[in-house]
């Protein structure tokens, strides 16, 4: 079964794209958190004759990201040092990106991606499709803050790739300033409307206005867009995923395409890329990394139920089967078994 078999039962439920206190997390601030506790299990592990791995993954996968940052604060008031700087010193590879993400606050976390992104050998877009398709108005404004405080005294939205594709570039801006319509109430008679715009702007006519596809998929709430997929599929042969894919091409069909599959179910498009990063030959653990970390605490037990769902075995049992060692450990307890 498809997300399209299952978009009628979608329009009713919340906002993938709008976090609250979610229950859907594996990660929850821990009943019997003491920070003092906390940072003196960390300073023995990270200070003795040899890393005691175990003591970290277990710190550190079992509170929240919040608690992160007291034991963070008090580390360093303890110590004069930064619990990354130690992290850094005591552990490497992918275990260290691991637990240095663990312990960096959402918004700077995301924004150091997309940095990564933006400032590296070429840009990255599969990096920016992923975050600004997935990610609420809050989300990307802490994102842009964390940017412009710590980082440069230029709005991220004023860093966007300057590509050839010109329709790309906007679409990045556009989603960096956090300005999608996030109400409920879905207006049935402007989704019809919108529905025939976008079939008038892309199979209906010699050339695709790009435009108008980024105007509605960028700006309009997810619960009006389901209804729009809905009736898209009432005037077209195709579904709107579809047209998208035969009338765009590269980064602009990609981001798209992770907006359409993002307002249909989020957690289905990171089960997804979950399944990919690990399919075949060779995993790719940034993606591990990025995924598990930004979503422990918002649907990542939706994430798994997906995954599941789509792929008939669970996430945990995959991960135990393409990752070893300290840093497929922290993975597991970061997801947890169905």
């Amino acid at each position: 079964m498809s997300a399209w078999d299952d978009l009628d039962l979608l329009l009713d439920s919340p906002s993938p794209l709008t976090v609250t206190a979610s229950t859907k997390g594996t990660v929850k601030d821990n009943a019997n958190f003491k920070v003092e506790d906390d940072v003196s299990a960390l300073r023995k592990a990270l200070e003795g004759l040899g890393t005691t791995e175990k003591t970290l993954i277990e710190v550190l996968t079992q509170r929240s990201n919040a608690q992160r940052q007291l034991i963070a604060k008090a580390y360093e008031k303890t110590t004069g040092r930064t619990l990354v700087a130690d992290l850094k010193g005591d552990t490497h590879g992918d275990f260290e990106d691991l637990l240095v993400a663990l312990v960096t606050p959402p918004g700077v976390y995301d924004s150091q991606e997309v940095i990564g992104a933006i400032k590296g050998p070429g840009t990255t877009e599969s990096i920016l499709t992923e975050i600004f398709a997935s990610r609420s108005n809050k989300q990307i404004i802490a994102l842009s803050e964390a940017y412009l405080a710590n980082l440069t005294l230029k709005l991220i939205s004023k860093q966007m790739p300057k590509k050839p594709n010109t329709s790309v570039t906007m679409l990045f801006c556009l989603f960096s300033q956090g300005k999608r319509d996030e109400s409920t109430n879905v207006d049935a008679a402007k989704a019809k409307a919108d529905a025939k715009a976008l079939y008038e702007a892309g199979e209906k006519k010699w050339g695709t206005d790009e435009g108008k596809f980024i105007d509605i998929l960028c700006h309009r709430s997810v619960p009006q867009l389901r209804q729009t997929l809905v009736e898209y599929k009432n005037i077209s042969k195709k579904n709107l995923q579809e047209s998208i894919e035969s009338e765009m091409s590269g980064d602009l069909e990609n981001l798209l395409v992770a907006v359409v599959k993002c307002v249909m179910s989020t957690p289905a498009y990171f089960a997804e890329m979950l399944y990919k990063s690990m399919k075949g030959v060779g995993t790719t653990e940034s993606i591990l990394t990025r995924i598990l970390v930004s979503r422990s605490e918002v649907d990542l037990m939706d994430i798994r139920a997906e995954y599941k769902r789509l792929y008939g075995h669970s996430l945990y049992s995959q991960i135990e089967s393409d990752v070893s060692g300290c840093y497929g450990d922290t993975l597991k307890r970061l997801c947890g078994q169905d």
